[in-house]
């Protein structure tokens, strides 16, 4: 059965191998927490969560860096994590109509970052949370979620969504509603968490808006992993020289037919962009969704 689970988790797209990985730590969270129980060593349970979970206490974050990025992979109970990955399956799949597995694997991360840094901050700046500050922790990947969720929209405010009891909406709407509702509990029981979804809301906001300036912020993040993967990973195969190439007339002839098409090619998923602008995924034919996933597997 494991052998299994290894080969769909290989087999997986990026979006579902994320989803692996968050139910894999809260498994191994769920089997600590019942030999604890069993043995009554429920020490070792709040240890290894805490070892996982992001501290609000600065000093605390200072001796554990590590949860900055471990946090965003926990959570505290079934339905916790049943919404988040059902959320981000959902909005991981509109995110990748627009963007790389590149961007999401750095989205998905940079969300997480900003939203613990909000969380963090919030807890040190506002005197409301100071009598908490000792014994307060943040898990969960709603700050990731909702990076990604706000970066699809920037990228494509019309595209529509079927939402259950709501039926279709903007991305946009959606968006901005989610963000307004985190906004209006910053005083509740979970002002933590919420001040956690703003941070994750805005870095999505920021991604998006770079990226249409030129600048890709997810190499933040991307980079350090490249580096690591050379590290712990299959070496990188060192790129090959370019042939030269001697050109005769049909040649060159061939290379302008070339550039032809691929012109043409790019004009048709400009096209495509634009429809799904203005009327959503669900207004292309089966032939346009066909290129355009085509077109974003290259």
């Amino acid at each position: 059965m494991f052998n299994e689970i290894l080969k769909k988790y290989s087999r997986a797209g990026v979006v579902v191998k994320f989803i692996y990985v968050n139910v894999a730590v809260y498994i191994f969270a769920v089997l600590i927490g019942v030999f604890s129980v069993l043995f009554n060593a429920g020490g070792v349970a709040d240890g290894v969560a805490g070892f996982f979970e992001l501290p609000s206490s600065l000093h605390a974050l200072l001796r554990q860096l590590w949860s900055l990025l471990t946090y965003m992979f926990l959570h505290k109970d079934f339905m916790h994590i049943l919404w988040n990955m059902l959320a981000l399956f959902f909005f991981g799949r509109i995110f990748l109509n627009f963007y790389s597995v590149r961007h999401f694997v750095g989205m998905y991360l940079l969300g997480g970052i900003f939203g613990g840094l909000a969380f963090v901050s919030a807890y040190n700046l506002f005197p409301y949370f100071a009598p908490f500050v000792a014994s307060s922790h943040l898990v969960g990947a709603s700050a990731a979620v909702l990076a990604i969720t706000v970066a699809s929209a920037v990228r494509s405010p019309g595209y529509r969504v079927n939402l259950l009891l709501v039926g279709s909406v903007k991305l946009s709407t959606f968006a901005i509603i989610t963000v307004a509702i985190s906004v209006f509990m910053l005083s509740g029981s979970n002002a933590g968490g919420n001040f956690a979804h703003l941070g994750g809301a805005f870095s999505g906001w920021l991604m998006a808006y770079m990226l249409g300036k030129g600048v890709d912020l997810t190499v933040i993040v991307n980079r350090p992993l490249d580096w690591l993967s050379t590290l712990f990973g299959k070496p990188r195969q060192a790129k090959k020289k370019k042939p030269k190439f001697t050109y005769s007339a049909g040649g060159r002839r061939a290379d302008y037919e070339y550039n032809a098409n691929k012109k043409r090619a790019e004009a048709d998923i400009d096209r495509i962009l634009e429809k799904i602008k203005s009327g959503g995924y669900a207004s292309l034919s089966e032939d346009e969704k066909k290129r355009l996933f085509d077109a974003s597997s290259k």
